[in-house]
């Protein structure tokens, strides 16, 4: 019983994340947000980040498996 909960809520969890992120890509594609200017620094941030490699040892990832 507690593995189903556990899924349960892992698969809530991405669902709700999932309705988070189609959310928020569609705030920022309504062209009065598109003409916006965003902030440099906003966005030297993020190209960092995404510049950096992904970590080894996320939460849900394993060392030993082969789709990480």
């Amino acid at each position: 019983m507690g593995q189903r909960l556990q899924e349960w809520r892992s698969a809530r969890a991405q669902r709700l994340w999932l309705s988070m992120l189609i959310n928020a890509m569609e705030e920022v594609s309504r062209p009065e947000r598109r003409d916006e200017p965003c902030d440099a620094q906003l966005l030297a941030a993020l190209r960092a980040q995404l510049a950096r490699p992904p970590l080894a040892n996320t939460l849900y990832a394993s060392a030993y498996s082969l789709r990480n």
